[in-house]
C-alpha cells in the first residue's frame, strides 16, 4: 500500500496518549523498508502517514463498462478514444491540408469534444490550424466515428 493513510483516533484526548500511539507506530513501522513519515496525533485524533509504494502494480485494467450493452462488454476509455481520434486527424493532415474536417461521434463522444471553457475541439483548432465541426449521431455505436473533408466526404486512410 501506498500513499496517504489516515487513522482516525477517536475521542483521544490525553497528550500522554498521543505520543505513546505515536511512538507505537513509529516502532512497528521501523520495519518497513518502504520510506514512509508519520506525523504526529492532531487535534483531531488524527494521524497521517505517507508511505511510498515499493512495487509496482501488477495488473492495471483501463476498459471501461461497455454503456451500449448495458455492461455484457467492455470497452478502451473513452478518454483514450478521444486521443486515438486525434492521432489520426494529425494523419490525414500530415498528408493533405484541410481548412475545415467534420467529425461524426456518438453524442456522448461529442459533448466531450465541445464541453468545457477550452473545448477539445477548441485545442485541436489551435494545434492543427484547422476548423472542426462535431456532428453527433445517435445511432453510432459508442466508439464509432467518420472523418470528412469540408465537402462532406468521408476521408479514409
Amino acid at each position: 500500500m501506498g500513499g496517504i493513510i489516515v487513522i482516525d483516533f477517536i475521542d483521544m484526548q490525553s497528550s500522554k496518549n498521543k505520543q505513546i500511539v505515536n511512538e507505537k507506530m513509529k516502532e512497528c513501522m521501523s520495519t518497513d523498508r518502504a520510506k514512509h513519515t508519520i506525523l504526529p496525533l492532531s487535534k483531531f485524533g488524527l494521524m497521517q502517514i505517507t508511505r511510498q509504494r515499493v512495487r509496482p502494480e501488477m495488473h492495471i485494467s483501463t476498459t471501461e463498462i461497455c454503456p451500449a450493452c448495458n455492461g455484457s462488454g467492455e470497452i478502451s476509455p473513452s478518454i483514450l478514444f478521444v486521443d486515438n481520434i486525434k492521432n489520426r486527424i494529425s494523419f490525414i493532415l500530415q498528408e493533405n491540408k484541410h481548412k475545415k474536417l467534420i467529425i461524426k461521434v456518438h453524442p456522448y463522444i461529442a459533448a466531450y469534444i465541445n464541453k468545457g471553457i477550452w473545448p477539445v475541439r477548441l485545442r485541436w483548432r489551435f494545434q492543427f490550424k484547422c476548423k472542426f465541426r462535431i456532428i453527433p449521431v445517435s445511432s453510432f455505436n459508442f466508439l464509432e466515428y467518420n472523418i470528412l473533408d469540408e465537402f462532406g466526404e468521408e476521408i479514409l486512410h
